[in-house]
């Protein structure tokens, strides 16, 4: 009996940036086929949402795993946009009070500059 055991690196990447006022943190974490990205001011875990690719659908599948009163939607529909952009498994934890439209624009923007600038992070 062979057991064979391939250790895969965790990449993290974090930036931050200031919208409308409030210094917003994103951390990102990758693994091999799938990443994690968590937005937000403080250190909260107040939802988590997943969503993946599917061969019958040209939208990703997604749900929410932990809901809780800070943007649920704005979770899933986001991790739904990175699914396809990055075609891989995504998990997202979106922790701004303010769910206004704008301010989620602005935060879809800011990663999007940072997927052409560190396109290996993601």
């Amino acid at each position: 009996w062979t057991e064979l055991v391939v250790y895969r690196d965790i990449s993290l990447h974090n930036f931050s940036t200031r919208l409308w006022e409030q210094l917003v943190h994103f951390h990102i974490m990758w693994l091999t086929h799938w990443l994690f990205l968590w937005v937000g001011t403080m250190p909260h875990l107040c939802n988590l949402a997943v969503a993946l690719c599917s061969h019958y659908d040209s939208i990703p599948v997604s749900t929410s795993l932990l809901r809780d009163t800070c943007a649920p939607v704005t979770s899933t529909d986001l991790t739904r946009h990175l699914a396809r952009k990055t075609n891989k498994q995504m998990f997202v934890s979106y922790n701004l009070q303010n769910t206004d439209s704008n301010l989620t624009l602005l935060v879809k923007h800011r990663i999007k500059e940072e997927m052409e600038a560190y396109p290996e992070k993601f």
